[in-house]
């Protein structure tokens, strides 16, 4: 946890403080979550500022790490263009929150419909941010294979997942089939009667963390040479781009995450077939 703290600290400071005042003021909203109980569309107010701050910490920490693993420093203003636009948008969603009105999709008043475009700038800063970090890996080699390449193929997912909130963004809600603020899951109140867009966002984004976590699982390991760690991270990788991809067609369909239809189980089966047998195709595993 040290080096992976000292990487990510020497990676982006802006990125990594940033990351840390997220994590205080997902304490803080956890506090006002349980003390002020007001609802905002069905859903506990303080709930979004949440989701948002702890999103937030763990991509700002992420990419802080992954600035670090590059062999000279570099991207310093990217990383800060991250790191002020992520607080803009956080303090916009926070400040609306404590109005009891909503941050996302409200042009109920001028004010309301300005600050929910100055969101939309600092959403497309993060995405064209981030997309100028994954250029910079596709052409920089990593100092391990494995490693390198789930950062690269990380970040392209990411992009993917950023990109369905764009599609939030065009046709205004969240929810396809039925209004926002219907029945939801439990705190990520994704929901339960109709698509929700907000799945493919959450899964696509968290690529970042859980295509590198994967390669410094099989690292640790010892058992396996690193080709057959880069084939993995390559085939968990296209495994969780298709998944991303069949989360989001399922919510356009305007069908609920738990209720999936016929096709969708097809599909998800194809992609679980389909990648336990490019795993098996290619183990390669080093006696210990």
């Amino acid at each position: 946890m040290h080096t992976v703290l000292a990487d990510a600290r020497r990676g982006h400071r802006g990125l990594f403080w940033f990351a840390a005042a997220m994590v205080a003021l997902t304490a803080v909203l956890l506090v006002a979550a349980v003390v002020d109980q007001r609802t905002l569309l069905g859903a506990p107010l303080w709930f979004k500022p949440l989701k948002f701050s702890v999103s937030l910490a763990a991509y700002a920490a992420t990419l802080a790490w992954m600035l670090g693993q590059l062999r000279e420093p570099a991207l310093r203003r990217t990383g800060w263009a991250i790191a002020v636009a992520g607080a803009v948008e956080i303090v916009i969603i926070v400040g609306q929150a404590a109005r009891g009105v909503r941050s996302h999709f409200n042009d109920d008043t001028l004010a309301d419909s300005l600050l929910f475009a100055v969101m939309g700038a600092t959403i497309a800063v993060l995405y064209l941010a981030t997309a100028a970090i994954a250029l910079r890996f596709l052409r920089e080699p990593g100092r391990d294979r494995a490693a390198g390449l789930a950062i690269r193929l990380g970040l392209l997912v990411g992009l993917v997942g950023m990109g369905v909130g764009v599609v939030m963004s065009v046709i205004g809600s969240h929810a396809v089939g039925v209004a926002d603020g219907g029945p939801g899951l439990p705190f990520v109140g994704w929901s339960t009667t109709g698509g929700d867009l907000r799945i493919g966002h959450f899964v696509g984004m968290h690529a970042l963390q859980a295509l590198p976590l994967l390669a410094a699982a099989l690292a640790a390991t010892g058992r396996f040479t690193e080709a057959t760690r880069s084939r993995a991270v390559t085939v968990a990788a296209v495994a969780y781009g298709a998944v991303v991809l069949l989360v989001t067609w399922q919510a356009l369909r305007g069908q609920p995450l738990l209720a999936p239809d016929a096709l969708t189980l097809g599909t998800l089966a194809a992609i679980v077939v389909g990648t336990a047998g490019a795993l098996l195709a290619g183990r390669d595993r080093v006696p210990v």
